[in-house]
């Protein structure tokens, strides 16, 4: 390698794109086209970077595998930072492999990070634990040790385990200083914000106040018989009932929760599950039917109790001085929310890759989005195959992502 190509590696890796740039913009040779390429996606062309990527690869030809395995892993993480996540996983996990058995375990490892915050993105978290779980940080460079601390991060925040977030996110700050690259310190400051912003919402008799991160966290494992909205269940102190999987019971929880401790009028149960005008005796029979199926699986933390005119939910304990019950809500809802709260992250999605990290059909993801178009919270840019999706400037970067799955089966 010639010294205007190491001297452009070189100010890449310390943060200084320019003078990288300025080494080998006018060669097209496949390393100069390669570090171009890089350099390009760190200007915020990516397609231009994209572009440069695979003419380098070409041009290193077949015998050059460690040379086109590395320009595999820098397209994946320009497709990841463009929200691309339909772009081919397989050869991700084809360049790791092949960088493995050369020896460029930094650059694997850099393959294994990519791979772990693509999951973490789709909600995949199990899966981007094990991935993680197999990269050691240690040998890393600054700036790979940073991403990793963030990735980390990440899967705590998602879990609920707010001190260790805060931990991950300040050993990637004193990473991301080390390295020097104001890009990424810039990038973990904004990541720590999540922390000090809006999570959820809690609604307890008749009121309702933001909730931070740390404070969910605190709710979850205390006394208080939470209806998790975020979630889809019912907990109380670490025990959980899961309801995900069954949206008309989830509904009747919440409308009991919310209610609480008054009862709830039948003809507002039905309306609330069944999504009836009147309650006629066919609402009523099955709304006794779903409230014995409530019943029974809430028996363990509270009864369903008929009264005169509907129902009402009793927690089995009520700390003195505490809330019995209160549910836990986004800090948006609505028909659209999810989608909304992915775009809330100031990058521009495709509506494919949208509905892949929300579990949906791609056609109800774009109606979703062309009803917030309409609602003036979300902007369009560009025209057919290549149109993108960004949240309006002045939406709320509210932490919903880091708390909600993908909406209930039948919403």
């Amino acid at each position: 390698m010639d010294a205007l190509i190491t001297a452009a590696a070189l100010a890449l890796a310390a943060g200084d794109v320019l003078g990288a740039l300025n080494r080998v913009a006018l060669r097209n040779d496949a390393p100069a086209l390669a570090l171009r390429g890089i350099a390009m996606a760190r200007l915020g062309d990516l397609e231009r970077a994209k572009a440069l990527l695979r003419s380098a690869a070409r041009a290193f030809g077949t015998k050059e595998a460690v040379a086109r395995a590395r320009c595999a892993v820098a397209e994946a993480e320009i497709a990841l930072v463009s929200r691309d996540l339909g772009w081919p996983v397989a050869a991700l996990d084809a360049a790791r492999l092949t960088l493995e058995s050369h020896g460029d375990q930094a650059n694997a490892a850099h393959a294994g990070l990519l791979q772990a915050r693509r999951l973490l993105l789709i909600g995949r978290l199990d899966q981007a634990e094990q991935t993680l779980a197999g990269l050691d940080p240690a040998p890393l460079p600054p700036a790979s040790k940073a991403a990793h601390a963030m990735v980390v991060a990440g899967l705590a925040v998602r879990r609920l385990h707010t001190q260790a977030a805060r931990t991950a996110f300040a050993e990637a700050g004193r990473a991301a200083a080390q390295a020097r690259i104001p890009a990424l310190v810039a990038e973990v400051n904004s990541a720590l914000l999540a922390l000090n912003a809006p999570a959820a919402r809690v609604v307890s008799q008749g009121e309702e106040r933001a909730l931070l991160l740390d404070e969910v966290e605190a709710l979850l494992a205390s006394n208080t018989l939470v209806i998790d909205a975020c979630r889809y269940a019912v907990c109380q102190a670490g025990t959980s009932v899961p309801l995900a999987g069954r949206p008309v019971l989830f509904a009747l929880a919440r409308a009991l929760g919310e209610a609480w401790p008054a009862d709830v009028p039948r003809e507002v149960l039905v309306a609330k599950a069944f999504r009836g005008k009147e309650a006629d005796e066919s609402y009523r029979a099955r709304l006794r039917v779903e409230v014995g199926r409530l019943r029974t699986l809430l028996r363990p933390l509270a009864g369903v109790v008929a009264t005169k005119d509907g129902f009402v939910l009793q927690p089995h304990r009520v700390a003195p001085g505490a809330a019995g019950l209160v549910v836990l809500a986004r800090p948006m809802e609505g028909a659209h929310g999810e989608v909304l709260a992915l775009l809330s992250d100031g990058e521009s999605w495709a509506s494919s890759d949208l509905a892949l990290a929300l579990g949906a059909s791609q056609r109800t993801v774009q109606r979703s989005l062309e009803s917030l178009l309409q609602a003036g919270k979300v902007q369009r840019l560009g025209q057919g195959r290549s149109r993108r999706w960004m949240a309006m400037p002045l939406v709320p970067g509210f932490t919903t992502t880091l708390l909600l799955p993908a909406s209930l089966p039948g919403e």
